[in-house]
């Protein structure tokens, strides 16, 4: 009798320890999970808040990611503090850079978001986790913590917290330099899989058109003929200086040229030309999208230059010349801010 009742004991106990152990996984269980849902998702839809530290002013942008299998992306990002929404679409006819408010489209031919991640994209954040055989995993009340290498274009991401609930959505990411000072945080409010799109949803002209005006940011006047204020950059690598300024008109447009020489030769040229423009990078140039903090900016290589274009509060910028991409968005993250002269 007493053999009986330890028996029933020891079944017991070995019954709840079983129960508690099939309430959990490991860190390979998920990531087994992650890899089948990259292959099998259809589609998701996600809202959040990105922060991202630049210089000494945080910028705060307001999120909404769709995408749809195999290619379709929508992304609109909105500054908070200059109130500039910008859209990247990707359909059949390449990737795009909207500008709502403007009417402005930048059309380019790229493999983008495959080739650099996304704090925003399940894609990039699943694959990050799947990809680092050196990652860090801890078990929390509703979900799990990643700890994993950084997949980014901008080298100074190094790493990165990513936070996953029970049903392996993304709620949070912290991305780290490499001396473990955050420089981005993205907090999801909402995230869901399955999500059916109207049919029309990643078209470059109902993205243009389709707005209700009254939430995007009043355009400010422009006076091209009389008036016309001289952005520089605060920072200009060692080795270069500044040789001249000179206001040109193209196009009935004026244009500000600085040109930079030394180490490297470069020009920055400024314009507030006309609403209603599209342009696109030429079809033999290699194109990537940059992300400056504070705005987004087309890359383009040609065999013997490089350029960076971008918009910001109303002012289209054009970077040209022999400087090394990283020394390019340099260039550009320091005209964030300057008042014009």
């Amino acid at each position: 009798m007493r053999r009986a009742k330890w028996l029933a004991l020891l079944l017991a106990m070995i019954l709840m320890i079983f129960s508690a152990g099939c309430g959990s996984k490991s860190a390979e269980d998920i990531v087994g999970d992650l890899e089948d849902m990259l292959t099998e998702v259809e589609s998701y839809s996600a809202v959040g808040t990105m922060t991202i530290q630049t210089g000494e002013t945080p910028q705060e942008y307001q999120v909404e990611v769709w995408y749809k299998q195999p290619q379709y992306y929508r992304i609109l990002l909105n500054n908070v503090q200059s109130q500039v929404t910008q859209i990247v679409l990707k359909n059949d006819d390449g990737v795009f850079v909207l500008d709502p408010a403007l009417n402005k489209s930048f059309r380019f031919k790229s493999d983008w978001p495959e080739t650099q991640g996304q704090v925003y994209l399940f894609q990039s954040l699943a694959k990050s986790i799947v990809d680092d055989q050196e990652r860090n995993f801890v078990e929390e009340d509703e979900g799990y913590l990643f700890e994993v290498k950084a997949n980014y274009q901008n080298q100074n991401l190094a790493e990165q917290k990513v936070w996953l609930d029970s049903d392996l959505h993304p709620v949070k990411v912290e991305i780290f330099d490499p001396n473990k000072t955050q420089l981005v945080e993205m907090v999801f409010s909402d995230f869901e899989f399955g999500v059916e799109f109207e049919e029309d949803a990643f078209d470059m002209e109902r993205n243009m058109t389709g707005w209700d005006s009254s939430i995007l940011p009043a355009m400010a006047e422009v006076d091209n003929g009389k008036s016309f204020g001289i952005i520089e950059p605060s920072y200009i690598p060692t080795g270069v200086a500044k040789q001249s300024t000179d206001i040109v008109t193209q196009d009935d447009t004026k244009k500000v040229v600085i040109k930079y020489s030394g180490d490297y030769h470069y020009t920055l040229i400024e314009s507030r030309p006309e609403v209603k423009t599209a342009s696109s990078a030429p079809e033999s140039a290699k194109t990537d999208l940059v992300d400056l903090g504070f705005s987004l900016g087309v890359l383009t290589e040609m065999s013997q230059t490089r350029s960076l274009s971008w918009n910001y509060d109303g002012v289209e910028f054009m970077l040209s010349g022999d400087l090394p991409a990283e020394e390019m968005v340099n260039v550009a993250q320091s005209v964030f801010a300057q008042p014009g002269k």
